[in-house]
């Protein structure tokens, strides 16, 4: 399927902001699509239900292809519909997500949880990656705790802050990194900007 749309992906630990800079800018530019994961369709939405309930024990390996099933399915039925069509998604996680939190955090492998997400997406990659980094401490203390990766301790948070940073290191082209400790309209008003030399 021809991609003629952009896709741009907001990443960062639990308690970073991303929610609400996908929702200013979805407010800011109602052109775009805003979507999140995991989510984003029917299936995938079942799918976020089951890997964040904290009642619930899920081996490392199971938790990594949830999140690739729950992926698989908006990439399919959602993100490549939108992109033929020419729009610009903004999305609330993406495969960096998995690749810092269960490849990393979980110690499964950064390149094993990368190549299980190529066969997920098919190949499809962000445009551009708004990361919003904040130390573990801060996510802490804005994170409410609820769901079953929230829960996990700072040595976890701090392993998916160093993928991040890795990523972002490795990947300047495509990441763009904000002060996720900023007011959120500070950060609103950065992302944007950069948006703009998109068009």
């Amino acid at each position: 399927m021809a991609r003629s749309g952009r896709l741009i992906a907001v990443e960062g630990i639990d308690g970073a902001g991303k929610t609400t800079l996908a929702e200013g800018i979805a407010a800011a530019l109602p052109d775009v699509t805003v979507l999140r994961e995991p989510g984003g369709a029917v299936l995938s939405e079942r799918i976020r239900a089951l890997v964040k309930d904290p009642a619930l024990e899920v081996d490392p390996r199971a938790e990594a292809l949830l999140y690739a099933a729950a992926r698989a399915q908006l990439v399919s039925e959602k993100l490549l519909p939108l992109l033929a069509s020419g729009r610009t998604v903004i999305l609330d996680r993406f495969v960096d997500s998995s690749l810092a939190y269960q490849g990393a955090g979980r110690g499964l492998g950064v390149e094993e949880i990368a190549e299980l997400n190529r066969f997920a997406t098919a190949g499809l990659t962000a445009d551009l990656t708004l990361y919003l980094r904040v130390d573990p401490a801060v996510g802490a203390a804005r994170r409410g705790g609820e769901d079953r990766l929230e829960q996990e301790g700072e040595a976890f948070f701090s392993a998916v802050v160093a993928a991040y940073d890795a990523l972002a290191a490795k990947e300047r082209d495509r990441y763009v990194v904000l002060d996720g400790t900023d007011p959120p309209d500070v950060v609103l008003a950065t992302a944007l900007t950069v948006l703009k030399r998109l068009q």
